[in-house]
């Protein structure tokens, strides 16, 4: 993970690409996440979206109402003092969202043998971290929740199954995440959820959000 000052660039003819850094991580995903709610507070004249990732924000617009370099400049006079590596300011309240798991995956034992650690302990580290959600992709409401302790870092399946369950809680890498619909993964597969991820007919389809802070709560430990 490298933190740096924000760094615009052109992304396609309609958004401004804000990057923070490079890689991912919880100290990049506060910068993000303040810059990003900073921008929405503004309510930037001509802004249509604002969509963060990992390391970078875009902001959407419409090229026919207002040029790149105009949108650029609202944008870099919306963005606080101090939204670089520098800041420590306090990152905005994330709502916290608690998740009931049972740990009975199919990889469970798998993971295990694969991180050295017990069946027992791998559920304590899990369920006892709280992660963010840096960024929203793959299928909708998918959030990658990061960062896992590196005792639990496993890499991902050799060959992706060709349907994982809605609710199924899996690992990769530095990552966790819940599916939220039935599709092909390739994560470790360690227990299962009965919460809803992404449900189209909610007012808010995406149970998480960007910034969202996630613990998962072991039934049955």
């Amino acid at each position: 993970m490298i933190l740096r000052p924000p760094g615009f660039a052109p992304l396609g003819d309609s958004a401004i690409a804000i990057r923070f850094g490079e890689g991912a991580s919880d100290e990049l995903s506060r910068a993000v996440f303040r810059a990003a709610q900073a921008l929405a507070s503004a309510r930037i004249d001509g802004a249509d979206d604002i969509v963060p990732a990992y390391a970078v924000l875009a902001v959407y617009y419409d090229p026919v109402t207002v040029s790149y370099d105009d949108m650029l400049t609202r944008v870099q006079a919306a963005l606080p003092d101090g939204a670089d590596a520098a800041d420590d300011s306090p990152t905005p309240p994330a709502t916290l969202v608690r998740i009931p798991v049972r740990y009975d995956g199919e990889d469970l034992d798998n993971v295990s043998r694969t991180t050295g650690l017990s069946t027992k302990d791998l559920i304590e580290l899990h369920s006892g971290g709280e992660y963010r959600a840096l960024v929203i992709g793959f299928v909708p409401g998918f959030a990658y929740l990061g960062t896992l302790d590196p005792r639990l870092s496993c890499p991902r399946l050799a060959s992706p199954r060709k349907r994982v369950s809605p609710g199924s809680v899996a690992i990769a890498d530095l990552q966790t995440a819940v599916y939220p619909s039935a599709t092909p993964g390739g994560w470790n597969i360690i227990g299962h959820t009965e919460t809803v991820m992404f449900d189209a007919m909610r007012d808010t389809p995406a149970l998480l959000r960007v910034g969202d802070r996630v613990k998962f709560d072991p039934i049955d430990l």
